[in-house]
C-alpha cells in the first residue's frame, strides 16, 4: 500500500547517538514519551527519544494511507490531553488546533428515530423527550453528579501515585519522599470531604458498579442507556455487566476542550497533530528524536543498573536514565533480561490483562453518508457528521450481544461502532467533496476460533459486515467506499506495539489502576531496574491521549536525576 508518514522527523543521526552519553533516553515516540521528553528537556537535561518506526507518534498519529486521505489510524477524538501539559508545553503555540464539533452524539435508529445530542441543554431536553420525558429530566442530574466528581479525579489524574519509595535513597529524599505522600493523602482527603459523605457514596457506587446498574437506575430509555453506555467499554473486553465498568463513565465528563467538559474534539490535521505540536515543544527545549530506531534491548551493569540501550542495528546508545514509553509486557519480557527482575514482579507483568476486542477500520468515501432517518439528502455536512456517531447502539442488549458473541471466541455479528467524520470540520485532510470515515468497532477477539486475522478473505469479510450493518442506517455507504484501512488486535500489536492490541496499554478495570498499575507496588514510574522508568498509558493514570503518565514520570526521573548529580 502507497503511504507517507506526515509527522516522520529525525532530529538527529545514528552516529551522533552513539558519540555522547545522554542524560535521558526514551524508548517510543508515543504522545507520552515525547510528553515525558519535553519535560526532561526543558528540566536541562540532553534527551533523545528513539522511534521504532519512520513516523513519531504512537498511536496518536497520522498517515496517508490512500492517496489525498490522511487517517488519523489509531486514536481519534481528543478530550483526555491534561490541560496543564497544554497550558505548560504551550501546545497551542507549537500549532495545535482543535476543532469542536457542533453535535457530541448522533445516534440513528433502524425505526427511523434517532438521538441527537449537543451542547444546548433545552435542545438535548427535547431530543430525550422523544424517547422518555423522565430521562430528559433525570439526564441533566446524571451529568450534575458526575461533575461533582471531577475534582476530584483531576487531582488524582495530575498527581504521582505516593508510592513506596524504591533503590536506595538518601535521608534527604526519604523525608521528602514522605513529606509529599503526606501533601498527597491530605489533599485526596480534603477533596473528599468537600464532596460530602453523601456524594462519595455516590461516588463509591459508581466505581463498584456495572455499568448496566448505574445507568438502569438513572434512565429507562434503551437508547439514551446505550449512548452513555458506549462511554464505558471502549477499547475493553468487559460486559457492560461488570462490577467496576461503571468507572469509565466518568470518561463522559473527565475529558475538556478549552475548559469545556465533555466536548471530544477533532484535532485540525489528525491525531498526529498532538503528537507533532508536543514533539516541537521537545525540540524546541533541546531534545532529539530519531526514528528507524528500534531499541532490541536494554544495557543493564553488573550492579543492576541502566548504562544504555542496545538498538536491533547494533549500536549502542548510553544513558544512566531510561524512560520506556512501551507497554509493561514489551518492556519487561522483551527488553529487560529475565534475570534483572524479581520473579514475583515478572509473575505479576506476565498475568497483566492485555485482551482487547477493537478492530479500527479507517475509510475513504467519495461521499458524506446520508442517514436516512435524517430526510432529506443534503450533500452538506450537517451537526450528526460533525458528531460520534453511534452504530448499532440502540440498546444496551445490542452491546451486551456484541461482547458475548467475543466471549464466545468470535467477532460480533452486530459490531458496536463509533463512527466519527473528521472531514466534516476538517478540510485538510481529503480532496474537495470526499470525506475520511473512522470506524472504532467492538468487538474483535485476539484469535477468533472461527478463523485467523492473517487470513485476507477472514478480514474481508468482517470489514464487509461492518459496511453493510452501517447501509442500514445509511444505504449507499458500501457503494461510495473508494478504501480502506483495517487494523485488527494482532495488527495493532505488530504495527504499533500494543500488546494483545489493547489501547491502553492494559485493562482498565479497578484492579488496574492508581496502586494496581501496572503492578502492586511498582505505580510509582520507577521499575525494579535502576534507572528504568515507565511513562506510558501502563502506568497511573492510565490510557487515552492524556500525557499524564509521560508528565507525572518525567518529573520523577529529572528529580532522582539532580539528586544523584547533586
Amino acid at each position: 500500500m502507497w503511504r507517507s508518514g506526515l509527522n516522520s522527523r529525525s532530529t538527529t543521526t545514528a552516529p551522533a547517538l552513539k558519540e555522547k552519553k545522554w542524560d535521558a533516553l526514551v524508548i517510543g515516540s508515543g504522545h507520552n514519551g515525547l510528553t515525558a521528553a519535553a519535560y526532561l528537556a526543558r528540566g536541562g537535561l540532553s534527551v533523545a527519544v528513539l522511534e521504532r518506526r519512520h513516523v513519531i507518534g504512537g498511536a496518536a498519529v497520522t498517515e496517508e494511507i490512500i492517496p489525498g486521505f490522511k487517517f488519523s489510524r489509531c486514536s481519534y477524538l481528543q478530550s483526555l490531553l491534561r490541560p496543564s501539559v497544554i497550558r505548560e508545553l504551550e501546545l497551542k503555540r507549537h500549532g495545535l488546533k482543535l476543532l469542536k464539533p457542533t453535535a457530541t452524539t448522533f445516534t440513528p435508529c433502524l425505526d427511523g428515530r434517532y438521538l441527537l445530542l449537543g451542547h444546548d441543554d433545552e435542545r438535548n431536553y427535547l431530543e430525550i423527550s422523544k424517547f422518555s420525558k423522565y430521562d430528559a429530566d433525570a439526564f441533566p442530574r446524571y451529568e450534575n453528579q458526575l461533575y461533582k466528581f471531577c475534582k476530584l479525579m483531576d487531582f488524582v489524574l495530575d498527581s504521582q501515585a505516593p508510592e513506596t519509595l524504591h533503590w536506595d535513597s538518601s535521608f534527604t529524599a526519604w523525608m521528602r519522599d514522605k513529606l509529599e505522600k503526606s501533601v498527597f493523602w491530605a489533599q485526596c482527603l480534603r477533596h473528599v470531604m468537600a464532596l460530602g459523605q453523601k456524594d462519595m457514596v455516590n461516588f463509591m457506587d459508581l466505581l463498584l458498579s456495572p455499568t448496566s446498574k448505574v445507568l438502569n437506575k438513572w434512565f429507562e430509555s434503551d437508547i439514551l442507556k446505550a449512548v452513555l453506555a458506549g462511554d464505558a467499554i471502549v477499547g475493553s473486553m468487559a460486559s457492560i455487566h461488570t462490577p467496576g465498568s461503571g468507572y469509565v463513565l466518568l470518561h463522559h465528563v473527565m475529558g475538556e476542550t478549552d475548559g469545556e467538559r465533555n466536548v471530544w474534539s477533532h484535532v485540525e490535521g489528525g491525531m498526529g497533530s498532538v503528537s507533532t505540536a508536543i514533539s516541537n515543544a521537545a525540540i524546541e527545549a533541546g531534545a532529539s528524536i530519531m526514528t528507524n530506531a528500534e531499541v532490541s534491548q536494554l544495557m543493564i551493569g553488573n550492579s543492576g543498573t541502566i548504562e544504555g540501550v542496545l538498538l536491533a542495528d547494533g549500536t549502542r546508545v548510553r544513558s544512566s536514565v531510561v524512560l520506556s514509553n512501551a507497554t509493561p509486557h514489551r518492556t519487561f519480557l522483551g527488553l529487560v533480561p529475565r534475570d534483572a527482575l524479581p520473579e514475583d514482579f515478572l509473575r505479576a507483568i506476565e498475568n497483566s490483562d492485555y485482551n482487547s476486542g477493537t478492530t479500527k477500520i479507517n475509510v475513504a468515501v467519495d461521499k458524506l453518508p446520508w442517514f436516512h432517518c435524517c430526510g432529506s439528502n443534503n450533500t452538506e455536512a450537517g451537526p450528526q457528521h460533525t458528531a460520534t456517531i453511534h452504530i448499532c447502539s440502540e440498546s444496551m442488549d445490542n452491546i451486551g450481544s456484541a461482547c458475548q458473541d467475543a466471549q464466545n471466541g468470535l467477532p460480533s455479528k452486530r459490531p458496536v461502532m463509533e463512527m466519527t467524520i473528521p472531514s466534516s470540520l476538517d478540510k485538510t485532510i481529503s480532496p474537495p467533496g470526499k470525506h475520511v470515515v473512522s470506524l472504532f468497532t467492538q468487538y474483535t477477539p485476539y484469535k477468533p476460533s472461527d478463523g485467523s486475522w492473517e487470513n485476507p478473505t477472514y478480514r474481508e469479510a468482517y470489514a464487509k459486515r461492518c459496511f453493510s450493518l452501517i447501509d442500514e442506517y445509511a444505504p449507499g455507504f458500501s457503494s461510495s467506499i473508494i478504501g480502506y484501512d483495517m487494523l485488527t488486535p494482532p495488527d495493532l500489536e505488530r504495527e504499533f506495539g500494543l500488546t494483545g492490541g489493547n489501547i491502553f496499554h492494559g485493562a482498565t478495570g479497578l484492579d488496574s489502576l492508581f496502586f494496581m498499575r501496572p503492578a502492586k507496588g511498582w505505580s510509582g514510574y520507577r521499575t525494579p531496574v535502576r534507572g528504568l522508568y515507565l511513562c506510558g498509558s501502563g502506568t497511573h493514570p492510565g490510557g487515552g491521549v492524556m500525557a499524564a503518565p509521560g508528565r507525572n514520570a518525567a518529573r520523577i526521573a529529572l528529580r532522582d536525576f539532580k539528586n544523584h548529580h547533586s
